[in-house]
């Protein structure tokens, strides 16, 4: 089985372009943070190229930008050209599914969350006739 669950950062903006056939091709990297740490204490990272076709192309385009977040669920494909130096060989992630992971604290309002996890948001006065339930 021919199965990749990938999270981690989108390393550069998007590149969306159209095929000869009309369809969309998105290419971009994804830095994947390896689970334990190296002799020096870090953790690496790896890179993986990842390719997404028609509307998963521009989902991905038009949501994600660099450094964003991002789950992948999709499978490897080994591919090779003939590069100046001769035949060179690819290892892609073809995406069948990307998705929003994480959430950006640049773009959330936090002034109205809970401040703990089993607290309600207090409703202002004059709203609770407003609320669609009671």
């Amino acid at each position: 089985m021919n199965k990749l669950s990938l999270v981690g950062n989108v390393v550069r903006d998007i590149d969306l372009k159209q095929s000869q056939g009309g369809k969309s091709v998105a290419k971009f990297t994804v830095a994947a943070q390896r689970k334990y740490k190296n002799s020096e204490g870090k953790y690496d990272s790896d890179f993986i190229s990842c390719v997404a076709f028609d509307k998963q192309a521009e989902f991905v385009s038009k949501y994600f930008k660099k450094g964003d977040k991002i789950g992948i669920i999709g499978h490897m494909q080994s591919g090779s050209y003939d590069g100046k130096n001769g035949k060179v060989y690819t290892l892609d992630c073809y995406v069948d599914d990307a998705e929003f992971v994480g959430g950006n604290s640049k773009k959330e309002n936090t002034s109205a969350a809970p401040k703990q996890q089993d607290e309600f948001m207090n409703i202002p006065d004059g709203m609770v006739d407003e609320l669609p339930f009671q």
